[in-house]
């Protein structure tokens, strides 16, 4: 009778060698691969924290130059109210100057201010503060700008507030 036995357990054979040696592979791989995710997680935070950090950074240093750009603007108008007994023509004059600045300056930062006088009332750029009649302008046109907007499309600052005209 010519019968094969199994193999006693704990002895090898070269079939278990091998799935051994493959389960051995398996595993480092795996580790190195475990490796790899746990590094890559790392760099990836690290990368977040600085990009916050530098985020961070700009908008301080913007802050700043925004702030800096407007100094004479406040210079000016100290300048005026140190003139407040003065002759008044004179300060009406340098008020309107310093208005005048600090528009241009609001243009420079990338928000011109609208001129929206006579213009058709448009909801996406103006805000209705009321209606009137006037004789003198088509129905739904604005007739009054009592603030100026600023900024054009998706960068506008503000809407335009406006009076529009309406039928008598």
């Amino acid at each position: 009778m010519n019968s094969e036995r199994p193999g006693r357990p704990g002895a090898s054979t070269p079939a278990g060698d091998a799935d051994q040696a493959d389960v051995a592979a398996l595993e480092s791989r795996v580790a190195e691969l475990t490796d790899q995710r746990l590094r890559a997680l790392a760099e990836l935070d690290n990368a977040r924290k600085r990009f916050d950090r530098e985020l961070g950074q700009a908008r301080e240093q913007e802050r700043i130059r925004v702030s800096r750009e407007w100094l004479p603007v406040v210079d000016n108008l100290e300048r005026a109210l140190a003139h407040a007994g003065a002759n008044p023509e004179s300060i009406i004059g340098g008020l309107e100057a310093v208005t005048g600045q600090a528009v241009e300056l609001v243009r420079r930062l990338g928000f011109p201010r609208q001129d929206d006088l006579g213009e058709p009332f448009d909801p996406a750029r103006h805000e209705a503060a009321g209606t009137r009649p006037d004789a003198d302008a088509a129905p739904g046109t604005v007739v009054e700008v009592l603030q100026s907007a600023y900024g054009v499309g998706d960068q506008q600052l503000r809407p335009a507030l406006v009076i529009v005209a309406k039928d008598d």
